[in-house]
């Protein structure tokens, strides 16, 4: 009997054995609707102040969450561009800037004014995701 105790004791480590539990571990709310923003902090964040005294489902949870995160990897996308055709190696908030106020859809939506940003040249909104080459008018036709 003795010889099987030590069989026993040897085979895991821990109360219960080697990869017993290893299952068990919590699935976050993020990683079950296959997003990377935290739904659990927007949860708590839209039953705290957004929708305050109301009840607020998983789902609109998950919603906002997705919705947030597409907005963010369409700013960073129109932000990199930018940044790649002016010859830069990072995105500063003057490109987040360029990105914003270039696109027609997120300029009507953002309405903020970003730190560090400056101001938009006075120039066609096409041309601030150009290199600096002023866009080609057409002639005027005469009649």
């Amino acid at each position: 009997m003795s010889s099987t105790l030590g069989k026993m004791a040897k085979v895991g480590s821990g109360k219960y054995g080697a990869g017993v539990g290893k299952d068990r571990g919590k699935t976050t709310q993020s990683s079950r609707a296959n997003v990377q923003f935290p739904v659990g902090r927007v949860h708590r964040m839209m039953k705290g102040g957004l929708v305050h005294g109301r009840r607020v489902s998983a789902t609109g949870a998950v919603y906002l969450t997705a919705v947030l995160e597409y907005l963010c990897a369409e700013i960073l996308e129109l932000a990199g561009f930018v940044a790649k055709s002016r010859h830069g190696l990072r995105i500063t908030p003057r490109y987040l800037m360029f990105a914003i106020r270039g696109d027609q859809e997120l300029d009507k939506f953002i309405k903020a004014t970003i730190a560090s940003g400056g101001i938009v040249p006075h120039r066609g909104k096409d041309e601030l995701l150009a290199k600096g080459k002023p866009a080609k008018v057409p002639p005027k036709k005469k009649k």
